[in-house]
């Protein structure tokens, strides 16, 4: 079967990586900040705000295709600003296959980091700011520390569902070979193809393989992660 590999086939996957990576980046700042604010902060239009972020998980990603075509194409006042001062168009282009999936990962993001920093104990948040602690050193030394298995999880969402991403990106960024045709295009193109079903044997292998690397990954980094928390607890527990 992958003896017929073709360069069209590690484009492909080249680009699903590269998009999948570019999308896990594009949301950490933003994905953290949000699930954050929700996780410990009340304020009007809360509700509001966690409802619009998790839109993309109900809506048909067809319509979040068209939306940020709308948006960002090349008749809206934001797609000609990039295309004409910037000369950096958006729509049918790969930036485009990553925004759309970045908002589509971005509420599992939102969520999993959410519910980590709301499992961390708001009373050692609150000592250490009572002892004089920054926010930004009760963030890095204790907040983080203690959420960190969560945001890596949110992080191997984003990324699976990036690679996974079809209806808004096909919408958003077309179907171009070699430049936007991620795997679940490339899988859809060649189911079109009389002769493609070893093409998309091939194809939905790479997607199994590369999901299931995702995950170990992320296992591996968790373990890693307790491991490390176990020895340091150790050792301040010696005498």
């Amino acid at each position: 079967m992958f003896e017929q590999w073709t360069t069209q086939d590690t484009t492909a996957v080249l680009l699903t990586l590269r998009v999948a990576l570019c999308c896990v980046g594009l949301l950490l700042l933003p994905g953290v900040f949000l699930g954050w604010l929700l996780a410990r902060k009340q304020f009007i239009g809360r509700s509001w705000l966690e409802a619009a972020i998790h839109l993309p998980l109900v809506l048909p990603p067809v319509v979040v295709g068209y939306g940020l075509l709308v948006l960002t194409g090349r008749q809206s006042w934001i797609g000609s600003f990039f295309e004409q001062t910037l000369g950096l168009p958006i729509a049918f282009t790969w930036l485009a296959a990553v925004l759309a999936s970045s908002v589509m990962a971005l509420p599992l993001m939102v969520r999993t980091v959410k519910l980590a920093i709301e499992s961390v104990d708001k009373g050692q948040e609150q000592a250490a700011s009572v002892c004089g602690a920054s926010p930004w050193r009760v963030w890095w030394t204790i907040t983080f520390p203690a959420a960190w298995p969560g945001l890596l999880t949110g992080m191997i969402l984003a990324f699976a569902r990036s690679v996974g991403e079809f209806g808004a990106t096909i919408t958003f960024a077309g179907n171009i070979e070699g430049h936007t045709r991620t795997l679940p295009l490339a899988i859809f193109s060649a189911m079109q193809r009389t002769d493609g079903d070893a093409s998309v044997h091939r194809l939905v292998i790479a997607s199994i393989i590369l999901s299931l690397a995702a995950v170990f990954v992320s296992e591996w980094m968790s373990r890693k992660y307790r491991d490390a928390n176990l020895r340091s607890e150790h050792a301040r527990s010696r005498p």
